[in-house]
């Protein structure tokens, strides 16, 4: 509708999961990093929480798209409707896998997946289940899951689970009978909102993704309405700014001005926090959502790491090492030698990293192409 009149090439604002148009701010670096380091290094199981609307299944499916593009055979499912029982959830497992078994019976399929599983760990590969709306789980699917990642070799987990929910999902865990999977839970990533600058940031990234070759039709004061009343969500960002096109497109008004932006947010029913601007944080931020900002910078750290230890690459010349204690790579160092313990493991842990090079490579040039509207 409003395409030609912007000049787009694509919606920049589509609510699809769609991997073109991931931003990578830090938590949301922090948590693809925590992903693919979970899966490449056979982690077992990992968790990615955070509150509707921040990025999650969209993290998720970048993932998928990463996995896929490597050499590494890696078998990958995803689950996004977990509300099953036992055997529906063994029967779309194997679905996923694409593991052909015609019997029925539960001993049958669990051997049919152990073999799959052990097949493809005897080609260097691994196999990864992805499970979005993870606090949609029940106790006993859990149970499942938790007996489900017992399978593993001396190389390690043969069956790599992302769990991806709510932050419902971190109080469901703290249960007393969960207590034997969340012991196994060997990585955890925590999405937030976004702040002012990530979302101009985020906003401008999509606007480029989507074809934009001239000015951006949000000025930085209508990017802060924006902000106000998506409370940095970046689904309530996306649907804020389709609407305002929309509205743009059909007043001839080639720039989007704030109260163009109140006008969308009362007709989706949003409104402005009744707190003045420097108590938004303290008010929109839980403390979960305080602990991953710390995290997010202790990830980037890891990441510093995974770089000097591929490339060589001194302190000074790697941005995300700023600022870090020296004390902190020991562990990152430390966990990098345990997987290169044969020439084989050495020569897969190379690939391994350079995915996660990639990933970092991305991030640079994103942030590069974004720079000037900071």
């Amino acid at each position: 509708m409003y395409l030609s009149f912007y000049g787009f090439k694509d919606e920049p604002f589509r609510l699809t999961p769609d991997p073109r148009y991931l931003h990578l701010s830090e938590p949301h670096q922090a948590a693809l990093t925590a992903l693919l380091e979970g899966i490449f290094y056979r982690k077992g199981l990992v968790m990615l929480t955070g509150p509707i609307g921040t990025g999650k299944t969209t993290l998720v499916h970048a993932a998928l798209q990463i996995i896929a593009d490597r050499k590494m055979p890696i078998k990958s499912a995803l689950l996004f409707n977990p509300v099953l029982s036992r055997d529906e959830f063994l029967e779309i497992m194997l679905e996923e896998f694409e593991v052909r078994c015609p019997s029925t019976s539960k001993p049958r399929r669990l051997a049919a997946l152990h073999q799959m599983l052990l097949d493809t760990q005897r080609v260097r590969g691994t196999a990864v289940l992805f499970v979005d709306e993870a606090h949609l789980l029940s106790p006993e699917l859990l149970e499942e899951i938790r007996l489900l990642g017992n399978a593993d070799t001396h190389d390690g987990k043969l069956l790599q689970i992302v769990l991806s929910g709510q932050p419902e999902l971190l109080t469901i865990m703290q249960s007393k009978e969960l207590s034997a999977l969340q012991q196994r839970i060997a990585a955890r990533a925590n999405l937030r909102p976004l702040s002012v600058a990530e979302t101009k940031v985020y906003v401008a990234e999509r606007l480029s993704a989507a074809g934009l070759q001239r000015p951006s039709p949000f000025p930085a004061h209508t990017l802060e309405a924006v902000h106000s009343f998506s409370g940095g969500v970046p689904r309530l960002i996306n649907l804020i700014a389709d609407g305002c096109l929309a509205l743009g497109y059909r007043t001839q008004r080639n720039t989007v001005q704030p109260g163009m932006v109140e006008e969308v947010a009362a007709s989706l029913g949003l409104e402005l926090p009744a707190v003045p601007a420097s108590a938004r944080k303290v008010v929109r931020a839980p403390v979960w959502q305080e602990t991953a900002v710390r995290e997010s910078e202790l990830m980037a750290h890891r990441v510093g790491v995974l770089l000097d230890a591929v490339q060589g690459t001194r302190n000074e010349t790697n941005p995300y090492r700023e600022s870090i204690p020296e004390a902190a790579p020991t562990q990152s160092v430390s966990m990098l030698n345990r997987n290169g313990a044969s020439d084989a493991g050495k020569d897969q842990l190379v690939t391994e990293k350079t995915a996660v090079d990639r990933l970092i490579e991305a991030m640079k040039h994103k942030r590069t192409v974004a720079s000037g509207v900071r």
